[in-house]
């Protein structure tokens, strides 16, 4: 579980309340207990969950337009960074609707469980990415789910015009782009991860094909 110094450094972090750090302990908890029966993430980074998976989910909310009414996150999972948006939500932008796509039936069976015993507001869709029906996103996320042109393909479909796209990337990020390049226009920004040296998170606005 979180130890108290693990709770004050990521409040202090990201200027959450206690409350809001009680809900992302609930999650925690659920995501130790469920792992062990599903796979939810890798078990090779369960012991630094808080550092690989909340950390580096919440970094995102940071890089958000608050004015935002509806954030699309696809390819769920286990709830990264979806739940732990919803949890930021729920104190900061309460209106937000938060959506989590995610084609894994057990996957989303514990996404609802999360949510509802996180008390979040945070609506789980157990639909492929390719059948879903457009979204009108203001912000879609994305965090290892596929490569650049990939999420371009989906975000075309599911974001708003005037929207942003928001994808945690690694180390190959810039080859990604490259690829990407040939197909598209993309206008992005690079923000550095606060959880890893290596890796970005791209903050796209405007783009269409070339």
């Amino acid at each position: 579980m979180m130890d108290q110094n693990t709770k004050g450094k990521f409040a202090d972090q990201f200027n959450v309340s206690r409350e809001t750090i009680d809900r992302l302990d609930v999650y925690h908890k659920l995501l130790i207990k469920w792992n062990s029966k599903i796979n939810l993430v890798s078990r090779s980074t369960i012991e630094d969950a808080w550092q690989r998976h909340f950390v580096d989910s919440a970094q995102i909310w940071c890089l958000a337009d608050m004015k935002a009414q509806r954030w699309i996150d696809l390819g769920s999972g286990a709830g990264f960074p979806g739940l732990v948006i919803a949890a930021m939500a729920a104190e900061k932008s309460p209106e937000l609707e938060v959506i989590l796509v995610e084609s894994d039936q057990r996957k989303s069976v514990f996404m609802q469980t999360a949510a509802r015993e996180m008390g979040v507001k945070a609506r789980v869709v157990t639909e492929r990415i390719e059948k879903l029906e457009p979204q009108e996103a203001d912000i879609l996320s994305a965090r290892a789910l596929s490569s650049l042109p990939q999420l371009l393909e989906f975000a075309e479909k599911h974001r708003k015009p005037d929207g942003i796209c928001l994808f945690p990337k690694g180390e190959r990020v810039e080859s990604e782009l490259t690829k990407a390049a040939t197909s598209w226009h993309i206008s992005y920004e690079t923000f550095p991860s606060v959880t890893d040296s290596q890796a970005v998170i791209l903050r796209i606005g405007e783009f269409h094909r070339v």
